[in-house]
């Protein structure tokens, strides 16, 4: 073979190369990337449409200015109304930091040890899950026990549970997925059993403690345990990509809140002022201090900015489980977070 032939051969590889490697770039993301950043939040969030949301709502709360709202899309597309900012909106995983909060005081107070095991606390489930009597409750809340997820196991989300046992049921008796403490791998799992052990602690729901606890001290009134418990007309249309009905009705056991609640709550966590004696130390020990939250037709992104003394919540109505959606998502969010820097 002459060195011009050989030369057009590794050419030809590396044309081909390319194209077959431009073929897998997400260019939906790449182009949003790309474009430049507008001068205002109003104008990002205007730009939800483009994005592939059918509706968003932004709250921006920044120490010593008047929280702002932003919203564009649709409250629900087949009336065509407005999003309206004080909208319930399911914020599925966010949940979690309350749930962590109602732990950190339950251990403050002495009611729940951190060292001691599931094994202790649910004698009949030792020879259900394995490696019960070894994990602690200190490795449910940080996501170290090797507890299968059961929003993992099959048809889930077509065929979900109605009730927190029927959802435990999923994981009974298989295989952990890693010894305890070993390794780290989020599993609501988890958070299904501290919170049955919240209730099983305190003789009550674990909303009506985290209400008594963390909603009323803080004032909120617009956080709910279930779409049981409030209008659903209140509640944010939810859709998924490929469906056409509205699947704010279906129930996976969300907690439900509004955008300012969201952030009035994310701000006390992170400022201290919803702590009392040791429990923020406990708790900085033990979980995060923002947080995100997925579901079928919900996703929501909390977080707190300690630069800007800055929080920004923000709610999107449309998702899509094997898309991009939840990237453009995080661009949405990333480039307003640019804005409020500027």
């Amino acid at each position: 073979m002459t060195k011009k032939n050989r030369t057009w051969i590794l050419r030809t590889v590396l044309i081909i190369g390319t194209i077959v490697s431009l073929y897998f770039v997400p260019w939906p993301i790449v182009k949003f990337w790309l474009t430049p950043l507008p001068d205002s939040i109003r104008e990002q969030v205007n730009k939800a449409d483009d994005y592939g949301f059918d509706g968003i709502i932004v709250y921006v709360d920044t120490k010593g200015e008047k929280p702002e709202y932003y919203t564009s899309g649709y409250q629900n597309k087949e009336s065509k109304s407005p999003v309206d900012p004080n909208s319930l909106f399911k914020i599925a995983s966010i949940d979690k930091l309350y749930t962590a909060v109602a732990v950190t005081k339950l251990v403050d107070s002495g009611q729940l040890s951190l060292d001691s095991t599931l094994a202790a606390y649910y004698p009949e489930l030792e020879d259900r899950i394995e490696n019960a009597d070894r994990i602690t409750i200190r490795m449910l809340v940080k996501h170290r026990s090797g507890i299968p997820n059961f929003t993992n196991t099959e048809n889930f989300w077509m065929n979900p549970p109605e009730n927190s046992q029927q959802a435990l049921e999923r994981i009974l008796d298989l295989p952990a997925e890693f010894d305890p403490d070993e390794e780290y791998e989020y599993s609501n799992t988890n958070y299904l059993l501290l919170s049955n052990l919240i209730e099983k602690v305190t003789g009550s729901s674990k909303f009506d403690y985290i209400k008594y606890e963390i909603l009323d001290p803080l004032g909120l009134k617009n956080t709910f345990g279930s779409l049981n418990d409030i209008d659903i007309d209140r509640v944010l249309s939810g859709y998924y990509v490929g469906v056409k009905e509205d699947i704010k009705t279906t129930n996976y056991g969300s907690m439900l809140a509004t955008a300012e609640d969201v952030g009035i709550f994310l701000r006390a966590l992170n400022d201290g002022s919803l702590f009392d004696g040791e429990e923020q130390e406990i708790y900085s020990s033990l979980y995060k201090y923002n947080h995100t939250g997925l579901i079928p037709g919900y996703q929501s992104i909390a977080r707190y900015h300690k630069d800007i003394d800055t929080v920004i919540i923000q709610f999107t109505n449309t998702t899509n489980f094997e898309g991009y959606n939840w990237n453009l998502s995080e661009i949405m969010y990333n480039r307003i977070l640019k804005i409020v820097r500027k």
